[in-house]
């Protein structure tokens, strides 16, 4: 068994599909653990059925670089399968093989595959093989390490100092590996950076122009907490006196979220439950790489809670918009299985103007369900006013829910 830490959440979430004619699809930005979480389920198989037929192609190794079909990868996938049992077939970053839509979609009909597979791009379920598979797929989202994984991974107690790390390096698991060296973190996510922008969109989407998309990111992570628009970042760039249509910024904007690379989180009508088709905030799926693009300063310390606050919802399953009540911005509305509720984020609560604007901003809104402030440590405002909790950052990524 390869050396590893569980991450039970996923694993939960797993188990009742082994063995069912479903294919399970892990997606997610790279590096964020998909090939662990592969080799933690079939040690799940092989503790409950010993003799169990795996077949396994990562094709991140180069044992693997020969198979780059749909037909080359069911020829191999034949070759090395037994006709008289159940067979469990994982197929690591799947979405290098041209078509491979077309060998899935046979081995499942074959009836004696158990199919896993796991991919970087947010299209791996689009086209062909979701028209084709009729809904007998499972899609599971592998997010960066959660605070409390981070702390298991790091051998950390919960305290400030630790979410201040936390908030530095962000979520990759493999930092557990490194010295805690911030030159050495830091180079190793200016790589995954450079890795994830070269592999998942320049060379995926065959984009040309790197200048501008490296233009792109920087002002999307110097803007983070910022709603924006193409038309918006169009006319930014002409500022600089640099020419781009607001075709290509929405295109590249596109290409980005596919890659799990950045998350675009859109804008609700808190009244009138309209989503707006123009301004949007786009959030960083990993706050190390965030901090390696645009460095990570005390200036910035408010927008990075922030996109904390997002990554932590989303994890947790929640679907996430930016609030408008009336003229007052709700910086986050969190629905799941029917509630919701409401979040405004803040660097500190210590004086009255941002107190009456953040209090006041949740008391505009009429209905009761749940309203939260976070601010990065403990404030000197009430624990509760009007129904609204105050909690430090370091609270809430602890809490089991909201």
């Amino acid at each position: 068994m390869k050396e590893y830490i569980k991450r039970d959440r996923y694993l939960d979430q797993i188990r009742p599909f082994i063995g069912k004619d479903l294919i399970k699809v892990f997606t997610g930005q790279r590096r964020v653990g998909k090939s662990y979480l592969v080799y933690q389920v079939i040690d799940e198989i092989k503790i409950n059925n010993p003799d169990a037929r795996i077949i396994y192609i990562n094709k991140e190794l180069q044992e693997f670089s020969e198979i780059n079909t749909h037909a080359e990868l069911y020829n191999y996938v034949k070759v090395y399968s037994e006709n008289h049992q159940k067979n469990f077939l994982f197929i690591d970053e799947i979405q290098t093989i041209s078509d491979f839509e077309h060998a899935i979609k046979s081995l499942l009909a074959e009836g004696n595959y158990d199919i896993y597979i796991t991919g970087s791009n947010a299209d791996l379920l689009s086209g062909e093989l979701a028209t084709h598979l009729g809904g007998r797929y499972i899609e599971i989202n592998i997010h960066p390490l959660s605070f409390k994984e981070f702390l298991l991974f790091n051998n950390l107690e919960s305290t400030n100092e630790s979410l201040i790390l936390y908030l530095r390096y962000g979520g990759l698991p493999y930092i557990k590996n490194l010295a805690q060296d911030a030159e050495v973190i830091d180079e190793y996510l200016r790589n995954i950076y450079q890795s994830i922008l070269y592999r998942d969109v320049i060379s995926r989407f065959e984009i040309r122009n790197v200048a501008f998309l490296n233009r792109l990111i920087s002002y999307l992570a110097k803007n983070t907490s910022t709603l924006v628009s193409a038309r918006n970042i169009s006319n930014y760039l002409k500022s600089q006196k640099i020419s781009i249509s607001i075709t290509t910024v929405i295109s590249y904007l596109d290409f980005l979220n596919k890659a799990f690379f950045t998350i675009k989180v859109k804008r609700s009508d808190i009244q009138g439950k309209k989503i707006f088709e123009i301004g949007e905030k786009h959030y960083f799926n990993d706050l190390g790489i965030r901090n390696a693009i645009a460095g990570f300063s005390p200036a910035d310390m408010g927008l990075i809670i922030e996109n904390c606050v997002f990554n932590h919802l989303n994890t947790t399953g929640h679907t996430v918009y930016t609030g408008k009540s009336g003229d007052k911005e709700i910086d986050f509305i969190a629905e799941m299985k029917g509630e919701k509720a409401y979040f405004q984020v803040c660097l500190i609560l210590n004086d009255q103007k941002t107190i009456d604007r953040e209090y006041g901003n949740l008391m505009a809104i009429r209905d009761q369900y749940p309203k939260y402030i976070i601010s990065l440590e403990k404030s000197p405002a009430p624990n509760s006013y009007e129904g609204i909790r105050n909690l430090s950052l370091l609270e809430f990524l602890n809490a089991s829910a909201y």
